[in-house]
């Protein structure tokens, strides 16, 4: 792991090698296993998990580490559940429990965020922020660390409403729900003003914006309602001096320039976003971080594997912000020897 390679690469200063992320793959325990020599599996205490995920990272390189601290918490119980599918090792995160606090699209075309949330204490959020920033870096000292927000915007609607009464309610008016999104904007303020006072030097921006395919309601609803308040959400980080890194799964294309416009410094994508073109416009101002395709390690050839790492660093590797990255993740039912065959393509591709 590398703060120097990895902070350089943030700053656009071209490295002697192709910095790196992965995002899961320090919780394929079968592969951590094998990696670090380490007992540990679903079993293991949460500690012993924290020491080989951390042991795991230094062994593969990582010199960035996503991370992001308010996600659900923050609606305080009150909020949609939409169950979970089966993803992590042993599947312990699969839920098949739904609920909706809402009845009807007229009662999410009226909901009061600050009425129902309340106003937060800015000198709390700022502790919970460094409290998560500090224990990332005593977990994992040698590459870049961050602190962060999930439910941004889209994220943060999705999570209290869910799917199906978010699209009832744009269906039902779509400028009524984009003053939804206005005041949940002023409500979700208070984080990101927080964010802009805590100690990390890079903010991990999370919001979902768009479906695989792409996005899911007309691009003219996204730029009167999401990117303005983008802009207003950033704006005291700018001013911080922060680092914005931004993700969003799923296929943006379409709004790349838009996410650029509001004053990002670095991409995080999917393969289902171009990262050439990413690169090609933004590669010289702008870091970015992906985009090899989980699918091919599931049940490519070595063959494969080999020639979706030369993809990306193909695209990548002539430009100083670029990191390598599985992009949507190398969940645990990756087979052991195809993760091992990415890394060791990597390792020998990364030089520059």
């Amino acid at each position: 792991m590398s703060y120097k390679d990895g902070w350089a690469a943030l700053n656009l200063e071209m490295t002697d090698r192709v910095p790196r992320t992965e995002y899961s793959a320090s919780e394929h325990w079968d592969l951590v296993k094998k990696v670090t020599g380490i007992s540990v599996d679903t079993n293991s205490t949460k500690e012993e998990r924290i020491k080989a995920s951390s042991a795991f990272r230094k062994v593969w390189n990582y010199d960035f580490n996503w991370s992001v601290l308010f996600h659900t918490q923050i609606f305080d119980g009150f909020k949609t559940d939409m169950g979970h599918a089966e993803y992590a090792t042993g599947g312990e995160d699969y839920s098949n429990q739904v609920s909706c606090p809402f009845n009807s699209p007229e009662e999410v075309l009226k909901f009061d965020f600050y009425e129902k949330y309340g106003k937060k204490d800015r000198s709390e959020l700022v502790k919970q922020l460094n409290d998560h920033y500090k224990a990332n870096c005593e977990k994992n000292p040698d590459g870049i660390n961050m602190t962060g927000i999930y439910s941004t915007a889209v994220s943060g609607l999705l999570e209290v409403f869910g799917w199906d009464m978010m699209l009832m309610a744009m269906g039902t008016d779509m400028d009524s729900f984009g003053q939804v999104m206005n005041r949940y904007g002023k409500w979700i303020m208070q984080y990101f003003e927080a964010l802009a006072e805590c100690d990390s030097k890079v903010i991990m921006v999370h919001d979902d914006i768009v479906w695989t395919s792409g996005p899911f309601v007309h691009p003219s609803w996204y730029r009167e309602y999401i990117f303005p308040n983008y802009k207003k959400f950033f704006a005291p980080l700018l001013e911080a001096g922060k680092k914005i890194i931004y993700t969003s799964d799923g296929n943006y294309n379409e709004f790349i320039d838009d996410v650029a416009n509001c004053g990002v410094h670095g991409f995080v994508m999917e393969p289902t976003t171009d990262m050439k073109y990413i690169a090609e416009k933004y590669g010289k101002t702008h870091s970015f971080i992906g985009n090899a395709d989980t699918k091919i390690l599931l049940s490519g050839t070595k063959e494969e594997i080999y020639n979706e790492v030369k993809r990306c660093m193909d695209i990548g590797k002539k430009y100083p912000g670029f990191f390598m990255a599985v992009g949507n993740h190398i969940p645990s039912n990756t087979p052991i020897e195809n993760a091992l065959y990415y890394n060791e393509v990597y390792e020998k591709l990364s030089k520059r």
